[in-house]
């Protein structure tokens, strides 16, 4: 089975809605995956990461891991829209290692000035049009 299958099987509670069914360790894996995702994208306190990955690895059920995944968006790619690359293509990306380890606050303002300039001229190569 598909790693999106997986996940969106599980945040169902299962293939067919079966919430009673017992979970394995790879559901509780891809629970806990999703949770830590949830965290990158700062949809997560750090304190609600840990108890609700203590509570995955606690479940018993798939109901029980659907309840701790079910206010998060499903994988990435299936919703149908595609998201903006977190680093443009066209960015230096020895420069921006150098500047986020020397001056943080440099590199981030310098990442998110690309970002901004990347959206707006429909990516790299859109003067070239």
């Amino acid at each position: 089975m598909s790693q999106q299958r997986e996940t969106a099987s599980l945040m169902t509670g299962g293939p067919d809605g079966q919430h009673g069914l017992h979970a394995s360790d790879a559901d509780r894996d891809t629970a806990a995956g999703l949770l830590s995702t949830a965290l990158a994208e700062v949809r997560l306190t750090t304190a609600e990461h840990a108890e609700r990955v203590r509570a995955a690895y606690g479940a018993r059920t798939l109901g029980e891991l659907a309840g701790l995944t079910a206010d998060l968006p499903g994988p990435p790619g299936g919703d149908g829209r595609q998201r903006a690359p977190l680093v443009p293509d066209e960015v230096d990306r020895c420069l921006l290692c150098a500047l986020l380890i020397c001056c943080p606050p440099a590199g981030v303002a310098w990442l998110l000035a690309a970002r901004r300039r990347s959206r707006a001229g429909g990516g790299a190569g859109a003067e070239d049009r």
